[in-house]
């Protein structure tokens, strides 16, 4: 079933904290996210800082061939943002860009809810189209939840998931 076809939901809540926002134009808070070197090495595999421009040309980018989602924690009586994920069968990519939050087991969260809706969904399957070799704790987190390295490509790995019934 094409993405297209599928109601994105406003708000998937994970837990009493945790919740995954609809991408709805406003991302000015994320560019802080993107200016910072290890982020960005993590995520493109080179330290060109983002732009504004640059930021935006991949939000729509990717709003226009996925589910884009802020990944928010309510902290202080609010939501706050703290990354973001965009799901599609073909990609996953998932950015904790507040490092405070890096290494609490959000991102498996994350992840272990897109799965669940890849599965309501009707897929078989999943793919990661690249992991990099030197992102350990990317590879860490999706072989984690089921993940298998498929095929060797430019900088790393690609990765797939079985979905099971």
């Amino acid at each position: 079933m094409p993405i297209k076809d599928v109601v994105q939901p406003n708000i998937i809540q994970i837990d009493d904290v945790l919740r995954l926002r609809k991408f709805d134009g406003n991302f000015d808070f994320a560019l802080e996210w993107y200016q910072d070197e290890e982020t960005v090495w993590y995520v493109d595999g080179d330290r060109e800082l983002y732009s504004k421009e640059l930021l935006e040309k991949m939000y729509m980018y990717w709003n226009s061939v996925s589910e884009v989602y802020f990944i928010e924690v309510y902290t202080n009586g609010t939501y706050q943002p703290i990354g973001d994920v965009s799901f599609h069968q073909e990609d996953m990519p998932i950015v904790i860009g507040n490092k405070s939050y890096r290494g609490k087991g959000i991102g498996k969260k994350v992840i272990q809810t897109l799965i669940e809706r890849a599965k309501t969904l009707g897929y078989d399957k999943l793919y990661i189209e690249e992991i990099y070799d030197f992102n350990v704790a990317s590879q860490a987190l999706y072989m984690s939840l089921g993940f298998k390295k498929k095929e060797l490509v430019n900088k790393g790995w690609s990765y797939e998931l079985i979905l099971s019934s």
